[in-house]
Order: structure tokens, then C-alpha cells, then sequence
């Protein structure tokens, strides 16, 4: 059971590192990425029989630190869904 968690721990992250991060601001970036990697975590974990939220946990806890420590010229995906459409371009 804890290698499945674990293998589900590891596809989310990558999916969620494939993912990582939207919106300019370190703030957004670290929201946006945890909230990718939890999501991935757990659904990694599901998949391969382990823990959901121990696979949410870990996926989020990485995600946010990839979104907050990546550049937005590294990875960028857009804004935010939250940030979306108050843009006066």
C-alpha cells in the first residue's frame, strides 16, 4: 500500500510539475500550482490504490513549492482562474 501511495505521490507531482503554476505573482503561482498538485496527488493515489489524501497532501505541498520557486518565464500557463478577465490589455 505504500509504494502505491508513493507511485501516486510521484505521477501526480510530474503531471502537476507538467502543470506547474499560472499567474505572474508568486502568491498566484503558489496557489495555483498547490492547488494543481493536490489534486493530482490525490488522484494519482486513487488510481493506483493508495491514500487520496495522503496523495493530495504531498501533491500540494510540492505543487506550491514548484509554483512559488518557478519563474514566470520558466513555466507559464496564463492568470489565474481567479485573475482572469480584470485585465484591461
Amino acid at each position: 500500500m505504500k509504494k502505491a501511495t508513493l507511485f501516486g505521490c510521484v505521477l501526480g507531482s510530474t503531471a502537476m510539475l507538467a502543470l506547474a503554476a499560472c499567474g505572474s505573482s508568486t502568491t498566484d503561482r503558489a496557489l495555483s500550482g498547490g492547488a494543481i498538485g493536490a489534486g493530482a496527488g490525490a488522484a494519482g493515489s486513487a488510481i493506483t490504490g493508495g491514500s487520496p489524501v495522503t496523495g493530495g497532501l504531498i501533491g500540494g505541498a510540492a505543487g506550491a513549492a514548484i509554483g512559488g520557486l518557478t519563474d514566470e518565464d520558466d513555466i507559464n500557463l496564463g492568470d489565474p482562474i481567479w485573475d482572469r478577465g480584470d485585465d484591461k490589455d
